[in-house]
């Protein structure tokens, strides 16, 4: 390797490692001050303690705000990965009217502020009576969250062998069986990444669940609530646990992304 290139390597590796340091900075912040004995953050340190993480645990409002948001994110997922594969394998099979309104559609939601779509909600939820239940958050949740659901499995259905369906058909399979012995098991990968990274969506997200929640509170509403009075040191503790489950939710997504995205270049050896 040229002297040159070293350089301009080392040099490349040094920006990422600058910029992943600037992202993860409050994230490492709120970890590391989680621990600290101190009641509030100070430097210096003031020595290992797990005295606020225990607190979370004895604290009865958090434990069921956390019981809601394991509640809502892991409904928001199979809604969402259902809807969003549904929606995906239309958009990849059939040509119809209207066939480009779908995908706007589904891709408006997240685009949309959410201090905006919680208040249009709010506002429609109250009219039908659903304002202040978990349902009302889930439904919500998945307004949102089934626009990433259908990329995913979108992108998976791009290198899907355009031949195996009607040569399912040919051999006399149905319909049906055929998207459930072919289709589905191809989408396998994307499917479940899309229900890791729904989970996260909805287990990370709190503005339209404040709105909507009413006195159902989720975790990161919970912690709104929180910051709203006086400074509590559990806001780490609960920081930390929630920054835990969100990144463990997107690794799994990724890895299963990232094994789709290695066995194609086998698949075509093969």
């Amino acid at each position: 390797m040229r002297p040159s290139t070293l350089v301009s390597r080392i040099a490349q590796y040094a920006f990422l490692a600058l910029v992943f340091l600037f992202i993860a900075t409050p994230m490492i912040v709120i970890v590391v001050f989680s621990f600290d004995a101190n009641r509030f953050p100070t430097i210096p340190w003031g020595g290992y303690s797990l005295e606020w993480h225990r607190a979370v645990l004895e604290d009865g409002m958090i434990r069921r705000a956390f019981a809601n948001s394991l509640v809502v994110a892991g409904s928001t997922a199979v809604i969402a990965t259902m809807i969003g594969f549904a929606a995906a394998y239309i958009d990849y099979r059939y040509v119809f009217r209207g066939r480009s309104l779908l995908g706007l559609s589904v891709a408006i939601p997240p685009a949309v502020p959410a201090s905006i779509l919680g208040m249009a909600m709010l506002a429609f939820l109250s009219r039908i009576g659903l304002f202040g239940s978990t349902g009302a958050i889930v439904a919500c949740h998945v307004a949102i969250a089934s626009s990433f659901a259908m990329a995913i499995v979108r992108l998976r259905l791009r290198d899907f062998p355009p031949e195996l369906e009607p040569a399912a058909y040919n051999l006399g399979a149905p319909p049906f069986t055929t998207l459930m012995r072919i289709v589905i098991p191809f989408c396998k990968p994307a499917l479940i990444a899309s229900f890791f990274l729904t989970a996260a969506v909805s287990f990370d997200e709190f503005l339209i669940a404040w709105f909507v929640g009413g006195t159902t509170e989720t975790l990161p509403v919970r912690i709104l609530n929180l910051l709203q009075g006086q400074v509590s040191p559990k806001i780490n503790a609960i920081g930390t646990i929630v920054l835990a489950i969100s990144v463990t939710l997107v690794l799994l997504a990724q890895n299963f992304i990232g094994a789709r995205a290695t066995r194609r270049p086998a698949l075509q050896e093969e």
